[in-house]
């Protein structure tokens, strides 16, 4: 079959046995709006460090090529989070708060009000800052509310146009703010959030998670409800073209990696792509798709997709283990998008070298892990029990649970501190 080429014509190419899954669809005719001059990009850390990988201007050095992850090792602190408190910070959809938990003890601290529908509470690029993407979904009056890491205490919010969530440019001059009603990406000064420019995404219906090229050149956004991606080229600020995701017509083998010959193209009512994470060695995207209860494989420089696993009911985020080995994925348990407490709610991990399940955790009693990271130290993944109202502590060794209340509908919790260099935004997308 023809796979539309992301650069213009068309790319021939004959698979074997298996015919390819996906198909791009025609460049977008959209383009950017209202683009103004981005500022200077902010000093790299370790300039000194030599890379293999030839990345954007002012993006920090990859260290290490083949993983990376290389820099989120636990104990690779940042001088930037120093003086940090060791919290759990929680936002609540529906009661509008976010919920500060102690992880020592894992006991609940304090609470306070947010804006409408806090979302995600996502690190700044230069690691001082936690932002709370309040979206205000079918309001127009949706803010970001910063977090001082230091004291745990938020201040002032920014009127911001619909954030349900927040990146930053791998060089850090824009921070990239998620509209997700609007299919449109706002690039905005990271301090101010004063709009720099935009670039809109029409055929991307619910664009909302993203992950980043090794080299910063260009980004993947998953498009919720219309059961594909989208590439964006972070260099001319544009799309460079959109990829419709397929589906095993039968239930894969959990675990595997599957490339299915009679595949179905998704659509709004069959597939739901959310959370997305490249590989270590920056070539494969992995995409939870929450319809298909799995994670798709796409091949991000040629953007085809390469194949399939199964990990369980409601795939929906995914976080890299401390030392880039394993893949975390939460499974929410259900389908839908407000779904039943007590659902087959659990934990699937995937090895990044073997591409397949290697173990897979049930929330005892049923439960809908949502959105979240893992500690510093490594120990623990920390999830949000979406339909639950609860957060999840679970052991990365053991699988074991705890659980701890917290406000109503929890979504993209953060952890805090973390290892790393500079934030590409999410739950701790750290670098």
């Amino acid at each position: 079959m023809k796979l539309t080429s992301l650069y213009g014509g068309l790319l021939a190419i004959a698979v074997a046995g298996a015919a390819a899954l996906v198909a791009t669809l025609p460049l977008s005719a959209a383009g950017r709006t209202s683009r103004q001059s981005p500022p200077a990009a902010q000093t790299a850390h370790d300039n000194a460090a030599t890379s293999a990988v030839d990345v954007v201007p002012g993006m920090p050095p990859v260290i290490d090529a083949d993983n990376l992850y290389s820099e989120i090792r636990t104990g690779n602190m940042s001088p930037a989070t120093a003086g940090a408190l060791d919290r759990v910070y929680v936002p609540n959809r529906e009661s509008n708060d976010v919920y500060v938990i102690d992880p020592a003890t894992v006991k609940v601290l304090y609470h306070f009000k947010v804006g409408i529908n806090p979302q995600h509470i996502v690190p700044s690029w230069d690691l001082g800052t936690l932002w709370v993407a309040n979206n205000a979904e079918g309001r127009k009056d949706g803010s970001l509310t910063p977090i001082d890491p230091r004291t745990g205490r938020p201040g002032a919010p920014i009127a911001v146009d619909d954030p349900y969530n927040l990146y930053f440019t791998p060089d850090g001059t824009s921070a990239i703010v998620v509209a997700e009603e609007q299919k449109r990406l706002d690039f905005r000064d990271p301090k101010t959030m004063a709009l720099q420019f935009s670039i809109e995404a029409p055929e991307c219906g619910g664009i909302n998670h993203a992950d980043f090229s090794i080299d910063g050149r260009f980004a993947i956004f998953t498009c919720e409800f219309s059961g594909g991606v989208v590439k964006i080229d972070m260099v001319k600020h544009a799309v460079l073209g959109y990829l419709k995701l397929r589906k095993p017509l039968q239930t894969a083998v959990k675990g595997a990696s599957t490339i299915s010959p009679d595949g179905q193209i998704c659509s709004t009512r069959r597939g739901m792509p959310q959370d997305i994470r490249v590989s270590p060695d920056g070539k494969i995207f992995y995409v939870a798709d929450m319809e298909a209860d799995g994670v798709f494989l796409i091949d991000g420089d040629s953007f085809v997709q390469s194949g399939f696993i199964a990990t369980g009911i409601g795939t929906h985020g995914l976080y890299p283990s401390r030392d880039g080995r394993m893949l975390y994925v939460a499974n929410r348990g259900s389908h839908r998008i407000h779904g039943p407490p007590k659902g087959e709610g659990s934990i699937a991990v995937i090895d990044f070298a073997q591409r397949k399940v290697v173990h897979e955790w049930p929330i005892p009693g049923g439960g809908s892990p949502d959105m979240g990271n893992v500690s510093a130290d490594g120990h623990y993944l920390w999830l949000s029990g979406r339909f639950d109202n609860v957060v999840y502590r679970i052991d990365t060794t053991s699988g074991d649970v705890t659980s701890v209340a917290v406000g109503h509908e929890p979504h993209g919790l953060t952890v805090w501190p973390q290892p790393g260099r500079y934030s590409l935004g999410h739950t701790g997308n750290l670098r």
